[in-house]
């Protein structure tokens, strides 16, 4: 297997908890294409005693095969790693017994892992997997020193809901969790370094701008073509190597695929968010539980974020699109992808441009931690908003789309812009700056301090209007 990126401090709490004394149960969970599996058997490597992987719900067939096809696909898998004398279960109860006695089988003495991937997908409806894993695990695995069973699952909510936060048979049995975030840019960096892929951070940073970070899609991009050339290839043309991806991704991964692309469509309109109750009324999903426990599913997976927007009572909560992913597909693949020639075509057309200063600034609210390291604040508390003034006759609007709101009284303002060069700031630019600022005093007791922090690809150049930033971060402090 080729050598991981990053991941370190995760390999090194699954080793700790393989090395431990007694019984492990831990869970593993992150967007799908995240790269958990890889994860876990780069770390494990040659240490698995059972692996199985559920079958995807965009392969099953009809509802009422579901539970045959994964019970089928279970028994395989025992049979491919020993087990003899039995037929193939009837039932969930039945196959976790014929696991059993494999792994009896099979024990040398030493620590036996058991990885099982994508463990939402086996608990179809009606199927009993639930009770059944739990029997599994409280009646048979806790009572041996060397277990250690992993399980891992793209639908996040299932595996908070039915495991982490469980209030039945599961409930504090889990003794580690591990959450896999995706790449940052220095881990893109080190990712195409280690595949010996040529990028300027430049396009690095494009790259993430397109794909999230996620080492899955990273994983097509091929060496001695250029950015553009790998994004024709990987999204558009006849034949993509992502073809349906939106489609795949959220029918693999959640039980109401059609609501959640509805709200993801809606979100991707407009970048400040929406409401709960602009969300019901434009989708028209119901205002009530299941909407509720929709957009839950979307923020534990990763997809969108819920804030509460500055200078907004505390109960005013916005829901955002955060995923660039679904963002680039929504606007530009969909519309586009016969096209293979379009990004090579328009990576310097207008077409383009309102996607990046969107698309850069999402990157941003991942590199927090960066920009605040860059600022020399990183103990500093504080919370992170934005702000969307309307404007009316005597005033002119503002949107503010990331405020640093810290404990020392300071906020910083980021203006965040991506170009190929240094960032002028006109006479123009500085008076829409000083109303930005202006705008936020306006909402902030006389003790706070505004500091107009620039977020740029090169830096600002220097100039007449430039002295109005009172901080600078570079494309190369995001990269720390």
């Amino acid at each position: 297997m080729s050598t991981i990126v990053g991941r370190k401090a995760e390999i090194e709490e699954l080793e700790r908890r393989y090395r431990s004394t007694r019984p492990e149960f831990v869970a593993v969970y992150g967007r799908r294409r995240i790269g958990k599996t890889y994860l876990i058997k780069h770390a494990l490597k040659d240490r698995i005693t059972f692996t199985h992987t559920g079958v995807s719900p965009v392969d099953h067939g009809g509802s009422k095969s579901r539970l045959k096809t994964q019970l089928e696909s279970f028994y395989y898998s025992m049979v491919s790693h020993g087990l003899e004398g039995y037929m193939m279960p009837g039932t969930w109860m039945e196959a976790f017994f014929q696991l059993e006695q494999l792994l009896t089988f099979l024990d040398d003495g030493g620590r036996q892992v058991v990885f099982l991937d994508e463990l939402p997908w086996m608990d179809t409806p009606r199927s009993g997997f639930l009770p059944a894993f739990e029997n599994f695990w409280n009646g048979w695995c806790s009572g041996r020193d060397k277990m250690m069973l992993i399980v891992c699952g793209s639908a996040t909510s299932w595996i908070l809901g039915n495991i982490t936060y469980s209030r039945g048979g599961l409930y504090g049995r889990l003794t580690d969790e591990i959450k896999l975030q995706p790449f940052s840019l220095k881990e893109c960096e080190e990712y195409f370094i280690n595949e010996g892929i040529e990028l300027s951070r430049y396009d690095v940073m494009q790259s993430h701008m397109v794909f999230g970070g996620i080492p899955y899609y990273l994983s097509f991009f091929r060496k001695g073509e250029s950015f553009e050339m790998n994004v024709d290839r990987i999204l558009f043309g006849h034949n993509p190597r992502l073809k349906d991806e939106f489609n795949r991704l959220f029918n693999a991964i959640f039980g109401n695929p059609q609501d959640c692309k509805k709200i993801i469509r809606l979100l991707a309109t407009r970048h400040s968010g929406f409401t709960r109750e602009e969300i019901a009324h434009a989708t028209g999903l119901p205002l009530g539980g299941g909407l509720s426990d929709t957009l839950a599913a979307l923020i534990e997976s990763d997809f969108i974020l819920r804030y509460n927007p500055h200078g907004m009572a505390g109960n005013v909560e916005h829901y955002k699109l955060i995923d660039n992913f679904c963002l680039f597909w929504l606007r530009y693949v969909e519309p586009n992808v016969t096209d293979g020639r379009f990004m090579t075509d328009n990576i310097t057309s207008d077409v383009m441009r309102s996607w990046r200063g969107i698309a850069f600034e999402e990157v941003c609210w991942h590199h927090v931690a960066q920009i605040k390291r860059a600022l020399g604040i990183s103990g500093v508390k504080s919370t992170l908003s934005a702000l969307s003034v309307r404007g009316d006759d005597n005033n002119d609007g503002a949107q503010i789309d990331l405020l640093i709101n810290r404990a020392d009284n300071v906020v910083n303002l980021c203006e965040m812009k991506f170009v190929s060069d240094k960032f002028v700031i006109t006479k123009d630019e500085e008076a829409k700056l000083r109303n930005r600022i202006e705008a936020l005093k306006q909402t902030l007791s006389p003790k706070k301090t505004v500091h107009l922090t620039m977020i740029t690809t090169y830096g600002v150049a220097h100039g007449k209007h430039s002295g109005i930033a009172q901080n600078q971060v570079v494309l190369d402090d995001l990269f720390a």
